[in-house]
């Protein structure tokens, strides 16, 4: 079920807590950098920071595929993550 949230409804730091709680890996791109974790449990500051932009939003885009969350854009991460 894909569900689409329009850029006009801003998704902020608790959002980011409540996927990053359902998932059990993240994959973060910021430009070029490409950071995965692997949360257990309640997420750290380090993965809310690096799935936040500056301005208090979630980086767009972002992809739920199962538990794996895919927040930015890095084609080699789509790709390896849809196959």
């Amino acid at each position: 079920m894909a569900e689409r949230v329009p850029a006009s409804r801003k998704l902020g730091r608790a959002d980011a807590r409540e996927l990053a709680e359902a998932a059990s890996r993240i994959i973060v791109a910021k430009g070029r950098k490409v950071v995965e974790f692997e949360p257990r449990g309640a997420p750290d500051d380090a993965v809310l920071d690096a799935m936040v932009g500056a301005t208090g939003n979630l980086r767009a885009p972002l992809l739920r595929v199962g538990t794996t969350l895919l927040v930015g854009f890095d084609a080699d991460s789509y790709a390896g993550v849809l196959g």
